[in-house]
C-alpha cells in the first residue's frame, strides 16, 4: 500500500480548496477555488488603472498557484494527529478486569480490538477467563457491542491472543492459549504448572463470525518442552505468502522463543527452532532481506528487550542480543512494520511500543527505527503513568493505532486505542508522501 499525503490548512487560512487527493479529516487541496489570502491581495485597492489592477491580480495568483505547487510536490506537512478513545474499562459489561490487547485491521479497514476478559477476579489463568471483541468501522473513534468469541466454562481460561490477517483470503486468525482448570504434573517452576494448549480460531466476515476453535499440535512436535504458548500481540503474513505466529515454549528451567509457521494457509502448523533461553513473549517482523527479527520479552536480567535474527526461516537464529535502546521492565511489547521499500515508499520504518522503564510498568512509549530496528531514533512518550502490555496497527488511511493497558493507581485499569499520525509521532520532521 502506498500513502499519499498533502497537507492540512485550517479553512480560514487555505489558499485553494478542490480535491486532488484525499487526506484523512482533511480538507482535500486544489485548484478550483481561491482563498481569502488570494482575494485579499487581487483586491483593487488604492489602483487608479483597470490595467493596473488586472496585472497585480494575474501575478498575485500566478505567485500563489506557483508557491502551492511548490508545496504540494514537496509534500508539505499535515497537522499532527491525536486522539484517543477508552476501549475496555474494568468493571464494565460485567468484567472485573480486562487485560492483554490484541489489535489489528482487516483488509476492509475494520478495526478488531481483542482482549482477556476476566469475569469474576483479576490475575492470570487457572481464571474464568474468556476472549471479548469489539470492532471499529471509523478508524476507531467508535466501538461497536462487547463480542464474546471464545468462552469456556468454569475456570478454564481462553487467553493470550495473537491475530493476523491473510492478505490473499481475508481470513483473521486469532491464536490463545487454552488453559484448563487443572494444574499440569511438572512442578519444578511454581508458577508455571498449568495445563495449556494452542486453539485457533478464523473469521472471513470480517470478524463478525468466528468459527469454532480447532487444536493446534505442530507437525514437528518432538522437542523436550512442556507447554507451547502463544505470544500475545500480533501475527505476521510474510512477502512469500507464509503465516507465522510467534510463540514460546515452556521448559523445565527457561521458557525459550520459537516462531510457529504455515505454508498451506493455515492447515498445518511447523514450530521453528528456539531463539535461545530465558525468553518467552516474543514479536516479529520480516525485513527487508527476507530474513525474520525477534523481539522478545527476556527474563536475562538485563533490563531490557532481547533480539535475534533468523535468515532461514528459524531453522538457525544467530546469537540473541540484548537491546539497551529497548528498556523494559519485563514486559511484552508491540513490534511491527509501519513502511516498506518493497511497496513503493522511500524509507523503511519500524514501530515499536512498550513501558520503557526497566524498573516498573509505566512510562509508556511509542519508538520508531529507520534502519530495520538496529537503532531507534524516534521516540515519543504517550503515558508517564502506569502501563504495561500493547498492540500496534496500521490504519487503511496510513495512521497508527496501538491499544495499551493503562490507568491512574496500575496499569491494568483499562484499555485505551490511540490514533495518531507520523506527523504527531516526528514533531513535524518526517511524513507520509509519494515514494517516501
Amino acid at each position: 500500500m502506498r500513502v499519499h499525503d498533502t497537507f492540512r490548512v485550517p479553512q480560514k487560512t487555505s489558499i485553494f480548496r478542490a480535491a486532488i487527493c484525499k487526506t484523512p479529516n482533511a480538507k482535500p487541496v486544489g485548484l478550483r477555488e481561491v482563498g481569502w489570502l488570494g482575494r485579499l491581495y487581487s483586491e483593487p485597492q488604492k489602483f487608479k488603472t483597470k490595467e493596473r489592477v488586472t496585472t497585480m491580480k494575474t501575478t498575485t495568483n500566478l505567485l500563489l498557484l506557483g508557491a502551492w505547487l511548490l508545496l504540494s510536490q514537496q509534500g508539505a506537512v499535515a497537522e499532527p494527529l491525536f486522539e484517543t478513545k477508552d476501549v475496555f474499562i474494568a468493571g464494565l459489561d460485567n468484567v472485573c478486569e480486562y487485560r492483554i490487547p490484541t489489535l489489528v485491521t482487516t483488509g476492509q479497514g475494520t478495526l478488531i480490538a481483542i482482549c482477556d476478559a476476566r469475569v469474576e477476579k483479576p490475575g492470570d489463568a487457572i481464571n474464568n477467563i474468556d476472549l471479548a471483541m469489539k470492532r471499529s468501522l471509523d478508524n476507531g473513534r467508535t466501538w461497536g457491542r462487547m463480542q464474546i468469541i471464545a468462552d469456556f466454562s468454569g475456570q478454564n481460561a481462553a487467553c493470550d491472543a495473537s491475530v493476523l490477517v491473510d492478505d490473499k483470503t481475508d481470513t483473521v486468525w486469532v491464536l490463545y492459549d487454552y488453559i484448563v482448570d487443572e494444574p499440569a504434573q511438572f512442578v519444578q517452576r511454581p508458577r508455571e504448572t498449568r495445563n495449556v494448549e494452542l486453539h485457533l480460531i478464523q473469521s472471513h466476515d470480517d470478524g463478525q463470525s468466528w468459527s469454532p476453535p480447532r487444536t493446534i499440535l505442530p507437525t514437528n512436535q518432538a522437542g523436550s518442552w512442556l507447554a507451547l504458548c502463544a505470544a500475545p500481540g500480533r501475527g505476521i503474513q510474510t512477502s512469500d505468502s507464509q503465516l507465522i505466529f510467534p510463540c514460546y515454549t515452556r521448559r523445565e528451567k527457561h521458557d525459550h522463543s520459537h516462531l510457529l509457521t504455515s505454508g498451506d494457509g493455515g492447515d498445518t502448523w511447523q514450530l521453528t527452532s528456539d531463539a535461545g533461553p530465558k525468553v518467552n513473549e516474543c514479536q516479529v517482523v520480516e525485513l527487508l532481506d527476507g530474513s525474520f527479527i525477534l523481539n522478545m520479552r527476556s527474563l536475562r536480567g538485563h533490563g531490557c528487550r532481547a533480539v535475534a535474527r533468523t535468515e532461514d526461516a528459524g531453522e538457525n537464529w544467530q546469537q540473541m542480543v540484548d537491546d539497551s535502546g529497548l528498556p523494559e521492565p519485563m514486559c511484552q511489547a508491540s513490534f511491527i512494520r509501519y513502511t516498506d521499500q518493497r511497496a513503493g515508499f522511500g524509507k523503511n520504518r519500524l514501530l515499536f511500543s512498550n513501558p520503557a522503564n526497566a524498573s516498573q510498568r509505566s512510562n509508556f512509549i511509542i519508538r520508531m527505527s529507520y534502519d530495520e530496528g538496529q537503532t531507534w531514533p524516534v521516540s515519543k512518550v504517550l503515558n508517564t503513568g502506569p502501563s504495561a502490555y500493547s498492540c500496534l496497527t496500521v490504519l487503511k488511511d496510513g495512521t497508527i493505532g496501538v491499544l495499551y493497558e493503562n490507568g491512574v493507581s496500575n496499569p491494568y485499569e483499562k484499555l485505551t486505542f490511540v490514533r495518531f499520525n507520523l506527523e504527531w509521532l516526528t514533531e513535524g520532521r518526517d511524513r507520509l508522501v509519494q515514494g517516501n
